[in-house]
Parts: structure tokens; sequence; C-alpha cells
């Protein structure tokens, strides 16, 4: 009987550690994986952006967007909207409001500038902005950051 009861106990024992194992890190992940509040909290700070609100005179109706991606907990902001005018004078007019609103001109990894692509501090973090204006369509603005300063959005 004595022989038994250690052979439950060792099971027991080994059941509890697997269970432990696997468990553990399957829980951890249940509670903790994807956006939270603090991508909320970057979301809301690059929303409130002024560069956002730079629209220019002529702008269609705007259309706003919020994003984050569970996996790697980058943020996205942005719009987008018709307008009239030329590609050249809306990609001038959002070069000045980029500006004004302390953005600076985004450089590559060999230390040239990315075409309408800029870059600020926002909530503790390197945010870009990039406007693209494709030919007869809209003008999409956006603004992506993440907490980890790992990647260039642009």
């Amino acid at each position: 009987m004595a022989i038994r009861n250690v052979r439950l106990t060792a099971t027991g024992l080994a059941t509890a550690a697997a269970l432990l194992v696997v468990a553990l890190p399957a829980g951890y992940f249940l509670v903790s994986y994807g956006c939270g509040d603090r991508e909320d909290r970057l979301a809301a700070a690059l929303a409130g952006d002024p560069v956002l609100d730079a629209v220019p005179d002529g702008a269609g109706k705007r259309e706003e967007y919020r994003s984050c991606d569970d996996d790697d907990l980058f943020v996205s902001v942005g719009e987008s909207f018709s307008y009239g005018d030329s590609r050249e004078v809306v990609l001038g007019h959002y070069r000045e409001a980029a500006r004004a609103n302390g953005w600076r001109p985004h450089t590559s990894s060999g230390g040239k500038p990315v075409p309408d692509c800029f870059t600020k501090r926002l909530d503790g973090t390197t945010a870009y902005f990039d406007v693209t204006v494709a030919d007869g369509g809209p003008v999409e603005l956006s603004i992506t950051a993440d907490h980890q300063d790992a990647d260039s959005w642009c």
C-alpha cells in the first residue's frame, strides 16, 4: 500500500510540473497578449498631434482611423480625404505643417531623407508621420509608433 501512495505522489508531482510548464505561459499569454491601456494612451497621443488638424482648404470629408497590431504592438492613427488640387500642392502643405508642428524629415539608415516622412518624439517614443497622395486618389496621413522604438515606419 505504501508503494502505491508513492507512485501516486510521483505521478501527481509530474502532472503538477507539466501543468506549470504549460499552463503558466498559456495563462500569461491570455492575460497579457495584445494591445492594452499603454497602446491606447499612445494612440491618443498620436491622434492629438496638431499636424493631423492641418487640413488644407478645400479638403473633402475626413475619414479617421486608429489601429493597433496585437502581435507587434505598433499603433497607427490617421485619416484620408479627397482633395482637388495637385499632388505637389498637398505635399508642400504637409511638409510645411510638419515642420511647423515640430516634425523633422526622416532619414534612412544611409543618411538620405525619406520623401514625405517625418519623425518626432511622442509619448516617450519615436513617431513617424507619413503623407501619401496617389494621383487622382485620396490624401492619406498616418502617424505610427511603438514603445520599443524598434522599427522605422516610413
